[in-house]
């Protein structure tokens, strides 16, 4: 276990009464497209554990790992199973997954830390597994109401995803916030495939 997200701790009723119900079946059927039935599938930064207790409902297998302790509790809850507490700096899976999904997740990790983060998530997915990721639609780094945001746009993504060739894109899109609060906030929706060609990033940290 490590250090909780002090934000989402102070924060972790109200963001899951406002996150549990949206719907995210636009974005669910791309990905679930590109796994096998009963897929592993890592909910990496679960939130509320929505996404989780969906992968489950259709039969795939959900690790969830989340680093804020109190969001971690309610999604354990919602979900029935075990949360790990963990950061994404933390990760140390290897080989286990079919996908891994990061919804609006890897957003707070900084620039300087995002390298070692992909890596250990390229370490975390067997050969062929799917990475789906989404950001804030926008460029560089901020803090906003006491959260950290780290924004990309297609442009910088790509930069950031030829440093990994470990991954192969497959397809963005970008997508409106669907929550009544956030109309026209846009975000980032990416799909990536480990390759076999290896992530040189890993420099054997994980």
């Amino acid at each position: 276990m490590t250090d909780s997200n002090p934000y989402y701790d102070r924060n972790a009723r109200a963001f899951y009464d406002t996150t549990v119900d949206v719907a995210l079946d636009h974005l669910y059927a791309p990905f679930l497209a590109l796994l096998p039935p009963g897929a592993k599938i890592l909910d990496a930064g679960c939130g509320s554990g929505r996404d989780a207790l969906r992968f489950k409902q259709q039969g795939h297998v959900v690790t969830l790992v989340e680093p804020s302790l109190a969001l971690a509790e309610l999604a354990a809850e919602l979900v029935g199973q075990e949360v790990l507490a963990l950061r994404f700096q933390d990760l140390s899976f290897d080989q286990e997954f079919d996908g891994a999904w990061a919804s609006a997740s890897l957003l707070h990790v900084p620039r300087s830390e995002i390298d070692d983060v992909l890596a250990r998530l390229w370490r975390a997915l067997r050969p062929g597994g799917i990475l789906y990721a989404s950001f804030k639609h926008g460029e560089g780094e901020r803090f906003r109401n006491g959260r950290f945001f780290n924004s990309y746009t297609e442009a910088s993504f790509a930069e950031l995803i030829a440093r990994h060739p470990g991954f192969e894109p497959l397809t963005h899109l970008l997508t409106e916030d669907v929550r009544t609060t956030h109309r026209g906030e846009v975000w980032l929706n990416v799909l990536l495939r480990r390759s076999d060609q290896g992530d040189h990033l890993l420099q054997g940290q994980v």
